[in-house]
């Protein structure tokens, strides 16, 4: 098994720590303690998420990219949940954005439904992903304990941490009942900004942007 994570253990910190990100700080049901893998410090910079489908359009893909990488260049640290389709397109946007940049920002954000330990990372698909990620300064970020399998609870609970530490979320595809609109819910509960990229009327992975 090659291991992508060794240079990057994983740390914890608790809500009664000066570093823990203070936005999180605010709300009820904030983890009581946050493990982490990378730099912990973007959490305190201004962040915007970027959420989707899993199983989003080639238009989707786009989307997701191109916004990523301008907002990256603008100086916001992007965030996302390292799933497949919209999030790993978000990602790679955000890493891709510093080319032909003098000073790129190249930081993102995963937010992840397991633990961080590699036997347990999901989509194992994404594992080099989240390599690049770290080792251009981005961070990884769960509240499980490392060796935490994912479950139906556990990633829809996650998505709050995406839209708490976020200035705004945009939804670029999303079914009517999906994980981005649980991110989207969370954002206009915690009066955060939600914005949605239209798409075709007839299209279901559409229907939750016009929702």
């Amino acid at each position: 098994m090659i291991h992508y994570f060794n240079s990057y253990p994983i740390q914890s910190i608790g809500i009664n720590d000066a570093e823990y990100p203070a936005e999180l700080k605010k709300i009820p049901d904030a983890p009581v303690v946050l493990y982490w893998r990378g730099n912990l410090d973007l959490t305190s910079q201004k962040c915007f998420a970027i959420v989707g489908t899993r199983r989003c359009s080639e238009y989707g893909k786009e989307i997701a990219f191109n916004f990523a990488s301008e907002l990256s260049r603008a100086g916001l640290v992007i965030v996302s949940g390292l799933a497949s389709g919209v999030d790993t397109w978000t990602h790679k946007g955000a890493l891709e954005s510093g080319k032909g940049r003098p000073s790129p920002n190249c930081q993102t954000i995963g937010v992840l439904g397991t633990g961080l330990s590699e036997k347990c990372f999901f989509p194992q698909e994404n594992l080099v992903l989240a390599k690049n990620i770290l080792e251009k300064g981005g961070c990884l970020i769960s509240e499980y304990p490392e060796n935490t399998q994912g479950s139906n609870f556990t990633f829809p609970k996650r998505n709050r941490i995406i839209a708490v530490i976020s200035l705004g979320v945009l939804v670029v595809e999303a079914k009517v009942k999906s994980g981005a609109l649980i991110t989207a819910s969370y954002a206009r509960k915690y009066h955060k900004k939600v914005f949605a990229i239209p798409g075709n009327i007839h299209s279901q992975i559409s229907q939750g942007c016009h929702f």
